[in-house]
């Protein structure tokens, strides 16, 4: 058996492990290679018929003691391929994680990386697998756009509040007849609130960007790197292992504050894709290399978004900020100048409202999901 053969279940037992399986190719095999030695293999084997395990299991699957399970936990987990936490009732379980959304991909890039050979090959093959994933999108892709309509929504936008020149609150309305207020829990709509009922704070280099670094496309909107955000068990998960460090909550904000003078978009996350439980982590996402932002997107993606923009005609003085600075391709400017907005494509995160000079764009509550398509074929 050659390596490659080898490495053929490894392969197929990530691809179980949850997130977006990505097609085997002989260029995902080379990224497993480099990811899992040779003398880890029979180790990730143990999960292929249960990717979670309490200790006792694991002892059970792989015929290991104690203190060798830890020993490859201890490697693994720094690497992003295993999870090993407690859960509810204080036992230690120990997950193997998919390749990406969310796993070895985001843990691997939101480190402080060195440029090195190893890394850069590292990171090359994965630019190569997502080519290579658009490349069957865009052949499969009247059936990709079909199923992205089905998929639940993986972040929730977290809106601006401030308008950047005037430093007056941005108008939001919340019009409680569009949904039952004593049933729907509407979570906070504010960066800032966010972060204050957290004792527990990390941060990390956004992988996104991170990874454009490594492979020499570096980001064209903002300079900042640490901008991701990990709370509570995540933020203590994501220390101890090296993927980002704890923060204040003064600390915090101020890096928020840096992304929105940016123009980053903020993506809250939630355990199990429901907002109505506390937030893991947010993100701050550029337009230029974000998986998710519109005209990046591999097989599309749906984003909850609880806001709609909506110009003030009589304030607005056709100046095309608002056109300029949105992320998701939503604002256009018209023939004329004026500002035209593409409902389908706003997540109401804002960013138009905080740079708009005259304040003249306001947010209102229009709860729905919005769905990001991959770009069409040419």
């Amino acid at each position: 058996m050659d390596l490659n053969e080898k490495y053929m279940p490894v392969v197929e037992t990530i691809q179980k492990a949850g997130g977006t399986p990505p097609p085997t190719t002989p260029t995902l095999v080379e990224l497993i290679k480099e990811v899992i030695k040779e003398d880890e293999i029979d180790f990730i084997l143990a999960f292929n018929e249960q990717k979670s395990q309490t200790m006792e299991q694991l002892k059970a699957s792989t015929g290991l003691s104690e203190d060798e399970i830890n020993a490859k936990v201890e490697v693994l987990a720094k690497r992003g391929v295993i999870f090993n936490q407690p859960n509810s009732k204080g036992i230690m379980v120990f997950r193997l994680l998919p390749l990406f959304n969310v796993g070895i991909f985001e843990y691997m890039f939101m480190k402080k990386l060195e440029i090195t050979p190893e890394t850069q090959r590292i990171a090359a093959l994965f630019t190569k697998m997502f080519d290579e994933h658009r490349g069957l999108v865009k052949e499969h892709y009247e059936d990709v756009v079909k199923m992205v309509k089905n998929i639940p929504p993986i972040d929730r936008t977290v809106p601006y509040t401030t308008n950047q020149d005037s430093g007056q609150s941005i108008s939001i309305e919340i019009n409680q007849s569009l949904g039952d207020v004593e049933e729907t829990h509407m979570p906070f709509q504010d960066v800032k609130d966010i972060v204050a009922k957290f004792d527990d704070i990390a941060v990390g280099h956004c992988f996104c960007r991170h990874h454009k670094d490594v492979v020499g496309d570096p980001c064209k909107q903002t300079d900042s790197r640490e901008n991701c955000f990990t709370f509570g068990k995540s933020a203590r998960y994501t220390s101890a292992q090296g993927f980002s460090r704890m923060v204040t909550k003064e600390e915090a904000l101020a890096i928020l504050t840096k992304a929105e003078d940016d123009g980053l978009i903020h993506k809250a996350y939630h355990p199990g894709f429901n907002s109505s439980r506390d937030e893991t982590s947010i993100c701050s996402c550029c337009s230029c290399c974000c998986g998710n932002a519109h005209g990046m997107t591999i097989a599309g993606t749906a984003n909850e978004a609880w806001f709609m923009a909506v110009v003030d005609a009589e304030k607005c003085v056709s100046c095309g900020t608002c056109a300029e600075k949105c992320g998701t391709q939503a604002m256009t400017q018209s023939e004329d100048g004026s500002p035209s907005l593409n409902k389908d494509l706003c997540i109401g995160c804002g960013v138009c409202a905080h740079f708009c000079p005259e304040n003249a764009i306001s947010l209102v509550q229009n709860r729905r999901i919005v769905y990001t398509t991959p770009p069409r074929p040419e």
